[in-house]
């Protein structure tokens, strides 16, 4: 299989193995202004911003190739996680689901599942491809992805709808990476369904949601894995931008202040905006106290894969939101650990649910740079690899694609 790589494209350090923190395009100054919500606090660092000429790479979304080749190796021995992790997926019902696309998504009715089930079986037969070289999955993922290229539109442009497109663009665009390798799938069909998601998804997603900022964060991480899908520098670097806000905006730490610093939707009042926390402690989430973990899950997990997206492409954010991301990951696993919210929240009861959602950050800050996470690292062993469902909105086999990878897989 063989993967492209864009023209002309912008990324801020041509040099891969360059650490670099603050991500800008030469592209991007007049076309920020075209993405509402954009307007970022100011950096948490003070780095000098460069500009030079890039190209993306593919696959580069959530999975790089190197990432792809050394899961496939493993599966192959029968080393575990993986194989189980595989074999999970190769028996559950997204292994054979065929395309089930609309025109149109109405968000309220049966539409979402429709839509998210299909996104979801996309990936995971991408996936399958790519372990196994049979082509009956390459051809089913690619017969949904056709299929949704006829989509015109999100029917009420409502919030709900912002999310929804957050939710599955966050998956489909996966799923087309690693399926642009695949020689089988004719040029004019990923050009349709680019074009698809420039006029369907970009006015869904490129106005940030005024809902809680789980929203946003699912949006943002649909954003970036479009871009590089669409090779899109601007849309690419107004979700990092976005990413900077919407982490000052959700992520707290106490060196932020008395209370975070203001964002958009949030009424003037943080207080009532991060329902009402009794303790104001690094790691505490926006929605850490709305239903206890809950929302804040599939919150982390879009930021992280919107960092791990950024960090294929070459651009460092998780550096830049490390101490952020960090504390939240420690704080809610301590949290689901225990059933106790630590005393943060007038409820301490944690939520029981839990979601793949914990690899893809455990990876880059232990894996890769060497950061410890031990409530983070006891949570993914005794609770969400046995326990979390595999596939749930955006988050979808992180255990197969992020676990236990070694450090030198895609070195920055």
């Amino acid at each position: 299989m063989s993967y492209a790589r864009c023209r002309a494209c912008v990324r801020p350090a041509e040099a891969r193995n360059i650490p670099i923190h603050l991500p800008t395009f030469i592209v991007v100054v007049a076309a920020m202004s075209l993405f509402e919500g954009a307007t970022a606090f100011a950096s948490d660092r003070d780095d000098t911003r460069e500009v030079h000429v890039m190209d993306f790479v593919h696959p580069g979304a959530l999975n790089s190739k190197a990432e792809l080749d050394f899961v496939k190796a493993q599966i192959q021995a029968g080393a575990q996680p993986w194989k189980d992790e595989f074999d999970q997926a190769a028996s559950s019902s997204y292994a054979t689901q065929h395309p089930h696309g609309l025109t149109n998504i109405d968000s309220e009715d049966d539409d979402a599942n429709v839509s998210r089930d299909d996104a979801i079986a996309s990936y995971a037969q991408a996936l399958l491809w790519y372990f196994t070289g049979d082509e009956a999955y390459a051809e089913r993922s690619i017969a949904i992805l056709n299929s949704w290229s006829r989509l015109q539109s999100f029917t009420g442009g409502s919030e709900q709808d912002r999310l929804q497109a957050g939710w599955i663009g966050a998956v489909f665009a996966p799923a087309a990476e690693i399926m642009r390798g695949y020689p089988g799938w004719a040029a004019g069909d990923i050009e349709n369904l680019q074009a698809m998601f420039r006029t369907a998804f970009y006015p869904q997603l490129n106005t940030a949601s005024f809902w809680n900022g789980n929203v946003d964060l699912t949006q943002i991480d649909a954003m970036m894995a479009i871009a590089v899908f669409n090779e899109d520098g601007a849309e690419f670097t107004a979700g990092i931008e976005r990413l900077r806000t919407r982490s000052r905006g959700y992520f707290y730490l106490t060196s932020d202040g008395a209370r975070p610093e203001p964002i958009a939707g949030d009424g003037g009042d943080p207080q009532a905006f991060w329902s009402n926390p009794t303790q104001w402690v690094d790691g505490l989430t926006q929605e850490t106290c709305r239903d206890n973990g809950h929302h804040a899950q599939y919150a982390l997990g879009s930021a992280l894969h919107a960092a791990e997206v950024a960090w294929h492409q070459g651009v460092d954010v998780y550096t830049e939101h490390q101490e952020r991301y960090t504390a939240a990951m420690e704080l809610m696993a301590t949290q689901l650990l225990t059933g106790s919210m630590q005393g943060v929240c007038s409820d301490d009861v944690s939520t029981r649910s839990r979601y793949d959602t914990w690899e893809v950050g455990y990876n880059h800050y232990h894996n890769r740079v060497g950061v410890a996470l031990p409530n983070t690292r006891k949570l993914i062993l005794e609770q969400i690899r046995p326990e979390a469902p595999r596939a749930v909105w955006n988050l979808a086999y992180e255990t197969l694609t992020h676990g236990d990878l070694p450090s030198d897989l895609s070195a920055h």
